[in-house]
């Protein structure tokens, strides 16, 4: 266990319940075939598709501002598969925490594998960059079943959830350290380790922020994939999970390292990852993370796509 590690004991108070009732039931899940695992998944999304009406909102938002070429209902059309994904999403990151390593590799089939291997034999590492797909948490768990990986993440509110992510992909990465932690992250890299890296969500303005299309609309974006690999002396070798149809389990594939990266503007260097993930998105577009505000305004006076649709509600003053 990890220096770092909090005892499970101290989260047994009643505001803990609900996340353990949801954390066992997910745990069972895990247990299923993989074709009931798929149909509970699909269950799940569509139950989500009725209940979660902000996330549907900003999802339906998102695919109207990504796909405008489609028309009412294949918009629709791929918003229940979106949420369908979700729902599988949702027993993939259980798998990513408590699956046997026999089990994910029967369901994965790897190509690529060789550009990874030449990066670790060249000794300077790797950012191994993707996206912020429903397979998110399981592509990173293929990946370390082939080479070993470090991985960024976001921390989670509540804490009880935040320990058992953390252990769930220390389990299978070298380390696990908070995207913020851009000394570990070149520390990782120098020391001939992949890290696994995706910059695609909304950014805040700041340092490393530029506004940058993705599918065409402004967006703020994460420019610092340049200066983490300028850092590092590492290359930047892009890999992507899919879920592939029916029962036929997944696809990780990982593509040839970005030639001549990083370049010198870092926002042009941004604007060329975002149309190497339209590429791929395009190819299993409910696979994408959708429920995002992936298009917030760019600054006090950029555009709000949004309107009132996921801002933060205002907490009432106490008695």
């Amino acid at each position: 266990m990890s220096s770092t590690s909090t005892p499970l004991y101290r989260f047994l108070a009643p505001r803990y319940w609900p996340v353990w009732l949801a954390l066992g039931a997910v745990r069972l899940l895990v247990a299923l075939p993989y074709g009931a695992q798929r149909i509970a998944g699909r269950i799940i999304g569509r139950t989500a598709l009725v209940f979660a009406r902000q996330r549907r909102a900003i999802a339906a938002r998102n695919l109207e501002l990504a796909f405008p070429e489609l028309d009412a209902a294949a918009r629709r059309e791929l918003l229940r598969r979106h949420f369908e994904s979700l729902g599988m999403s949702i027993i993939e990151t259980g798998m990513c925490w408590w699956a046997s390593d026999a089990r994910i590799s029967r369901l994965v089939e790897v190509s690529g594998l060789e550009h990874a291997e030449a990066a670790l034999a060249a000794g300077h590492g790797a950012i191994m960059l993707t996206g912020h797909f429903t397979t998110l948490d399981l592509g990173g768990r293929f990946l370390t079943r082939v080479a070993p990986v470090s991985a960024m993440y976001r921390p989670h509110r509540n804490p009880l959830f935040e320990e058992i992510m953390r252990r769930g992909r220390e389990r299978s990465a070298r380390q696990a350290f908070v995207k913020t932690d851009v000394r570990a992250m070149i520390r990782a890299l120098r020391t001939n380790h992949l890290v696994w890296y995706a910059p695609d969500q909304a950014h805040k303005r700041g340092k490393y922020s530029a506004v940058v299309p993705f599918f065409g609309v402004p967006a703020p974006t994460n420019t610092a994939t340049s200066a983490f690999a300028r850092l590092g002396q590492a290359p930047v070798i892009p890999f992507f999970p899919v879920r592939l149809p029916g029962r036929g389990g997944y696809r990780l594939e990982i593509l040839p390292p970005l030639k001549d990266f990083p370049g010198s503007d870092p926002d042009a260097d941004a604007l060329r990852i975002n149309h190497l993930l339209e590429e791929r998105i395009r190819l299993c577009p409910e696979q994408y993370l959708w429920v995002h505000r992936r298009f917030k305004p760019a600054g006090a006076a950029g555009e709000d796509h949004y309107g009132p649709l996921g801002r933060k509600r205002k907490r009432r003053a106490s008695a």
